[in-house]
């Protein structure tokens, strides 16, 4: 069987390289020495091969029928390859010559939050039913979780946190909850608040060692601040504006009786890692400092100090401010960047399929580290596939349903499913999109730990490539060619 193995191999090699020599070298004189050695070399192979087969007659047929095998499946998977014409890219061969086209199965979602019956793990011929119980809401807010598409792929962390799963902090007058790396481990760079406030309810007089961005969601609240150089500032944000205080700046927030329920809101901070727990509150500090050094500090008798708390009152009831309220006179004058922004009065840009808003330190001074596009997208609308360059995107979802598939490069990819009240992570380059799958407006916020907002857009990107380039990766005819865009779509309407 050796012998038969190399009499094999040497008749393979002898006969690639007499098909692979070039042209003039068949013309050319060949030494004797050389027409020798090749007879010499072609006797001992067909000795050894007729050696071999009278000792191995019935190994002949098995190999016969396996190169015969193979030979048609070769031929047959060359047969239906698509033909395509030549272009102007050169004799490259296409694609579809070095890999299968992608599928075409359908791969939409399978089922929404108001479907019925028992939602299970098939997606055509994949998958198998669950046999043990279940928590049937949370699947069917999660299609693409327990069904997934078939273009998901390898592994991506977890990209999606519901407030609703998050602690809530309750007090007198309000609440808070939050998200940040305990939960949702991939944000590393931001996390979230979501606080309410009664009528009158104070937030604290406090500080953060990050910059703090908020977003009304409901009723509106009146913000105070100073700066170093001691200017203060007052004013008031109502449902759809914003604040914005630099790390280490005080602050109080007071919901106003504008709505008789008071305030909502959403704050935002440029780290993962941080907790609402953790800041610095006024009353927490001063029971935590002895009454001689607070009467000596502010040159005052210590009784002043009896009825100061004994420990952080964090949300506390109160009366509702004057909605006319000034700032306190100040010497120093009033901070020269204002902290609200009143992002409800500016007109946004209608697009096919929905609208957005954006606002950085272009529009914003004071916001040197938050950016945010307030976006909407219509039924059967979709957010463009994109990506941000250098900038993580922490989201968050205010109406409707939404579909979002992260690809995180080395055939990463994975589906999340979202609705109001979700929060969720893009990491920076991830590309992306965010497709409206309920039969209402879906908007939501695109925030980023930046003073300038970016994207790059799929579509223009490859309408501003060379046509013949793109031609070359993805084999589209002309019409589809013509038919990108070279200015950002943002949001695509229905087809």
């Amino acid at each position: 069987m050796l012998t038969f193995s190399k009499a094999i191999l040497c008749a393979v090699l002898l006969a690639k390289w007499a098909s692979a020599a070039p042209a003039a070298v068949s013309s050319a004189p060949v030494s004797s020495e050389a027409s020798t050695a090749f007879a010499t070399a072609s006797s001992a192979v067909s000795s050894a091969f007729a050696s071999a087969s009278s000792a191995v007659p019935s190994a002949l047929p098995s190999a016969s029928s396996a190169a015969s095998g193979a030979s048609s499946a070769l031929a047959h998977t060359r047969s239906s390859r698509p033909t395509s014409t030549p272009s102007s890219t050169g004799s490259a061969e296409p694609a579809s010559a070095t890999v299968p086209f992608a599928s075409d199965d359908p791969n939409g979602m399978l089922w929404s939050e108001d479907s019925t019956g028992d939602p299970q793990p098939i997606r055509d011929s994949l998958g198998a039913s669950i046999m043990g119980p279940q928590n049937v809401p949370i699947a069917l807010q999660n299609p693409d979780l327990l069904a997934p598409p078939t273009t998901d792929e390898g592994s991506v962390q977890n990209a999606k946190w519901p407030f609703a799963l998050s602690h809530n902090r309750m007090q007198t007058g309000g609440w808070a909850r939050q998200q940040n790396v305990d939960v949702m481990p991939i944000a590393q760079s931001m996390a979230g608040v979501n606080m309410r406030l009664e009528a009158g309810a104070i937030r604290e007089l406090h500080w953060h060692k990050t910059a703090e961005w908020s977003y009304v969601i409901k009723g509106s609240a009146q913000v105070t601040a100073i700066n170093s150089d001691g200017q203060n500032y007052i004013g008031t944000a109502s449902a759809g504006d914003l604040w914005y205080f630099p790390p280490g700046i005080p602050h109080s927030i007071q919901a106003t009786d504008d709505d008789p329920d008071g305030t909502e809101f959403l704050l935002v901070f440029d780290d993962g890692a941080f907790s609402e727990d953790s800041t610095f509150l006024l009353t927490d500090w001063l029971a935590h400092v002895p009454k001689e050094v607070l009467a000596k500090n502010f040159k005052t008798n210590i009784s002043a100090f009896d009825h100061i708390p004994s420990r952080q009152l964090y949300i506390f009831p109160s009366a509702p401010p004057p909605d006319d309220a000034k700032a306190v006179s100040d010497p120093q004058g009033t901070v020269p960047s204002p902290f609200v922004f009143k992002l409800s009065q500016v007109k946004a840009t209608e697009l096919d399929g929905g609208s957005v808003k954006v606002v950085d330190s272009t529009t914003f001074p004071v916001a040197q580290a938050i950016a945010v596009a307030e976006v909407t997208v219509e039924p059967g609308a979709m957010r463009e596939l994109h990506w941000h360059p250098t900038q993580d995107e922490w989201t968050y979802y205010l109406e409707g349903q939404g579909r979002v598939t992260l690809f995180a490069s080395s055939s990463n990819a994975r589906t999340f499913n979202y609705e109001a009240g979700d929060v969720g992570f893009v990491p920076a380059s991830f590309g992306h999109y965010v497709e409206n799958t309920g039969d209402s407006t879906l908007r939501f916020l695109e925030i980023f730990n930046t003073d300038r907002y970016q994207d790059i857009s799929l579509n223009q990107w490859l309408a501003l490539t060379p046509p013949d380039l793109v031609k070359a990766h993805l084999d589209l005819d002309d019409e589809t060619i013509a038919h990108l865009s070279k200015t950002k779509p943002i949001v695509v309407g229905p087809a």
